[in-house]
């Protein structure tokens, strides 16, 4: 939720207040909280995502992590103002960036802060982000102690030259003992993010790295396709030639054999990229997905109510510096039309194994619905319509092909 390039939108007033048609949504929803660590010991090679380590601040007015807590407190608050008597919240989920760089109490604070402000449903999954070299068994005992009950680390591979290429600082034994000292610790639900398709890597690393994760016992693994985003390092190694770029041909394989070895231990897919134990399915993502309302706090994150959706400013000390001002942080916003907000549930519903009501599509739309099934892309049944494997490795055609 927290991209390195914002859309323009339009301006947000300054008290963050939303439009009545869009507060009017809230009442016998869920209600999600998203928060933004955008601290990280040092930037990897392929991340674009609003984040900034020490040196990238370098002390400046405003960037401290004691600002940062601050200014999510102000955010908060305002929110609370905002949303009227909305909640409690169903999801939160604390995203980066690293967010284990700040210390259990610090995450438990902030925590507290929003149970304070909306409530906790009494079920409510609440997960934090982690690199498993900022954890240790006494922070994670300390972080389920102050409320957490889900974590999702940041593996991406188990096979060292591939991390080095990534840029990535722990080993994989480490993250592999995270997954175990998670468990000790007492929480509900723990997560594996892994990455595929970066340069240099074969099929056999890929599977090498499936084995891994699958040996550490997760309830819940994320397999995304390495994306090469311009303006990061990794994007100019490849261009100086240091690196070979991706090859793509090879990314459907890499993604059968996911599909495989996860389906063959137990897990199902829910959303194209992810699998999980029967009840461990991220209900915070699933909120994302299935257009339900949240807050985005912090520097970067977005936000959505009732078709209304917001972005915060992204540096630190901006961020921090308005809310020091009593002003909202939103750099921008934009509200959906009702077509528009149609043709984004195309876009999210049809990525997962729940369906896409075929109600939601026009008469041309469903006319194209046999079409897709005759080629082996998707199942219409029961009234919904659902991607097979080969619809999920083709899924952006699939909906173009549908909505075009």
């Amino acid at each position: 939720m927290s991209p390195s390039a914002l859309p323009d939108g339009d301006p947000a007033p300054p008290d963050g207040a939303l439009p009545a048609a869009a507060l009017a949504e809230l009442p016998g929803r869920g209600l999600g909280a998203y928060v933004h660590v955008p601290f990280c010991a040092s930037r990897c090679g392929y991340c674009d995502f609003n984040t900034y380590s020490a040196a990238d601040l370098g002390g400046a007015p405003g960037t401290s992590r004691a600002d940062y807590l601050d200014a999510v407190a102000a955010e908060i608050g305002l929110a609370r103002r905002v949303l009227g008597d909305a909640g409690p919240l169903t999801t939160v989920f604390v995203g980066g960036g690293t967010p284990t760089l700040l210390a259990a109490a610090e995450l438990g604070g902030l925590l507290g802060r929003l149970r304070d402000a909306f409530g906790l449903a009494p079920d409510a999954e609440v997960t934090t982000e982690a690199n498993p070299d900022s954890v240790t068994p006494e922070s994670l005992a300390a972080l389920v102690a102050a409320g957490f009950d889900r974590i999702s680390f940041g593996l991406q591979s188990a096979v060292p030259h591939v991390l080095a290429v990534l840029e990535r600082t722990h080993t994989p034994g480490r993250a592999l003992a995270a997954v175990t000292w998670a468990r000790a610790a007492g929480f509900r639900s723990v997560s594996l993010d892994l990455i595929y398709g970066t340069p240099g890597e074969s099929l056999a690393d890929w599977r090498r790295t499936l084995d891994a994760a699958l040996g550490a016992g997760p309830d819940h693994v994320s397999a995304y396709s390495l994306i090469v985003e311009e303006g990061t390092p990794l994007a100019r190694r490849i261009r100086r030639g240091e690196l070979p770029a991706p090859d793509e041909d090879l990314h459907a394989d890499f993604y059968e054999a996911a599909d495989e070895a996860l389906t063959a231990a137990g897990y199902g897919w829910y959303e194209v990229s992810n699998w999980a134990r029967p009840g461990h399915e991220c209900r915070h993502n699933l909120a994302y997905w299935t257009g339900e309302p949240w807050w985005g706090f912090g520097p970067g994150a977005h936000g959505h109510v009732g078709g209304v959706r917001w972005w915060n400013v992204k540096h630190p000390r901006r961020y921090s510096e308005l809310l020091a001002a009593g002003r909202a942080p939103a750099a921008g916003r934009e509200t959906l039309t009702a077509s528009e907000r149609r043709v984004e549930r195309v876009l999210l519903e049809v990525r997962l194994r729940a369906g896409l009501p075929l109600d939601v599509l026009t008469d041309a739309e469903q006319a194209r619905v046999p079409t897709l099934v005759a080629d082996g892309l998707a199942v219409a049944d029961h009234g919904r319509l659902t991607l097979t494997r080969r619809g999920r490795l083709l899924a952006d055609a699939v909906i173009r092909d549908l909505l075009d």
